[in-house]
């Protein structure tokens, strides 16, 4: 099942960064150091045309709704890390994807474990290195990516769902072109990036 495989990696890759951000610094409060916002909220008046504050109430629906779709897999969010990456890059070392993935190698091997019994992935030596064991996505494990990618959409579609379809394509038009901006002054090179700036917040 190729579940659309020729644009699988840019899905995920982007959802990688939401999960990494959400699972390790987000402590649930949505804040702004703008300025101007503390100056309209010691005035008393409203910030909700303010860019921090909508960006981070956006984000915590999205990261919340994301989190309940991938509930009933092995390692929820983390499970759904090392299915997308291995489905979209290949089998895997476990020490790499483990480095890749910003996941401590005990607890990887846990997750592995849970996978494994899941059916969802397999582990077997590496041609190269005998000593070192591949990644490998079973096909339930590729079927399973696919139905996480489905409820992963529906929530997509319930975080704009006051929004139609052309105010959709204008949105996320816009926000790519801000996005891609944002990465050309600042690159983002992985997913812990983005994990590692907050943390300095």
């Amino acid at each position: 099942m190729s579940c659309h495989e020729d644009n699988l990696s840019s899905r995920t890759y982007s959802r990688q960064i939401v999960f990494r951000v959400a699972y390790t610094t987000y402590d649930g409060e949505v804040t702004s150091s703008s300025p101007e916002v503390r100056h309209r909220g010691a005035a008393g008046t409203s910030v909700e045309a303010d860019l921090g504050w909508a960006l981070g109430v956006v984000f915590k629906r999205y990261a919340k709704q994301a989190a309940a779709a991938l509930d009933d897999v092995p390692g929820g969010p983390r499970g759904y890390q090392v299915l997308a990456t291995t489905i979209a890059e290949g089998p895997k070392r476990q020490l790499d994807l483990a480095a890749q993935l910003g996941i401590d190698r005990t607890v990887m091997t846990y997750l592995l474990d849970d996978l494994e019994k899941a059916g969802l992935v397999q582990r077997h030596p590496d041609p190269a290195d005998r000593r070192a064991r591949l990644i490998d996505p079973t096909e339930l494990g590729r079927k399973t990516l696919c139905d996480l990618e489905a409820r992963l959409a529906e929530a997509e579609s319930d975080v704009l769902g006051n929004l139609d379809e052309g105010e959709r394509l204008v949105f996320r038009t816009l926000l790519q072109r801000v996005a891609l901006r944002a990465n050309s002054v600042d690159p983002l090179h992985n997913a812990c990036d983005v994990a590692e700036d907050e943390e300095l917040l």
